[in-house]
């Protein structure tokens, strides 16, 4: 899942928490997809619908200082399916307060079921 648009409050400065920004998440999750293909029910893979729900509110709840730490509650947002067995997760701050031409500040993480918080 790509392009995951999320508006929230995270930042050092206080009128990013104040006025807030828009955050993008982009997921690569490793599952095994083989007992959803043979029984082709929704019940034997991820929902990603509900993931994305899920993912959105881990983003746009308390407001912290580091995308490190809004990363890594994405990564366990995404671990606590017990089919996932690791989540590669980016996000995006397209708006990062820089005094410089940039396009974008991403971070990457990729998490397994056995390292979550390493």
């Amino acid at each position: 899942m790509t392009g995951i648009e999320c508006f929230a409050h995270h930042g050092v400065f206080e009128f990013e928490k104040r006025e807030g920004q828009v955050f993008v998440v982009d997921l690569v999750l490793g599952i095994d997809t083989r007992p959803a293909a043979a029984s082709d029910a929704l019940a034997d893979t991820v929902n990603y619908g509900s993931l994305v729900d899920d993912v959105k509110a881990a983003v746009e709840r308390d407001p912290v200082d580091l995308i490190e730490t809004v990363v890594q509650r994405i990564a366990d947002t995404c671990l606590l399916d017990s089919r996932v067995e690791w989540a590669r997760v980016t996000l995006h701050k397209p708006d990062a307060p820089i005094d410089a031409t940039f396009s974008d500040v991403a971070l990457t993480i990729t998490r397994t079921r056995g390292n979550a918080h390493d």
